[in-house]
């Protein structure tokens, strides 16, 4: 399967949902043009409040489109950007990633992949029981976050849907995602 990005969306406000658009434009360092989220320095409210002179690993959110089948098939009216997410892709194990994976996104952009989204209550003031569904465990019991992951633009450029995906895995040994 080709792994290309579904559909692009930003809010310029604080807003949980984006909507999506015919291109965005990521700027290097900064994150979407016109995003609420985009800065060198965290921009996610509560982050802003305990330090907000830390840098933004969360400038991009991408999140899988498979998510979206699953959520789907269980109920749940989502599509693109309803949560919260700047790139949807498709074909790109995106939680399998290793942290520092970069992702070249059409002609030019590259967005390197610091960690994981952690999902919190907001997904169930949109849909009750979402955050839930967000949420499983491993044979160990360990928690695994399906809400997407988190990057930062390396190098700037115009995404459109359809644009192709091609992933470029760091340096081992792999670090594995964490919350960021």
């Amino acid at each position: 399967m080709e792994s290309i990005i579904t559909a692009v969306s930003l809010s310029s406000g604080h807003t949980f949902s984006k909507s999506t658009q015919k291109s965005i434009r990521l700027l290097a360092g900064v994150g979407v043009e016109g995003d609420a989220h985009s800065g060198v320095t965290v921009k996610h409210r509560s982050r802003v409040k305990r330090d907000p002179t830390q840098p933004n690993l969360r400038q991009v959110h991408l999140i899988h489109a498979e998510l979206h089948d699953e959520l789907r098939a269980q109920g749940f009216n989502v599509s693109a950007g309803q949560m919260g997410e700047n790139l949807t892709t498709r074909g790109v194990d995106l939680l399998g990633l290793p942290t520092g994976t970069r992702l070249h996104l059409g002609k030019e952009a590259v967005v390197e992949i610091t960690g994981l989204r952690n999902p919190c209550y907001q997904l169930d003031d949109f849909q009750q029981g979402l955050l839930k569904a967000c949420l499983d465990h491993d044979a160990e019991g360990n928690l695994i976050r399906k809400a997407g992951v988190m990057g930062i633009v390396l190098v700037g450029g115009d995404v459109f849907p359809n644009d192709s995906i091609r992933v470029e895995f760091p340096s081992e040994p792999f670090q594995p995602l964490q919350p960021v």
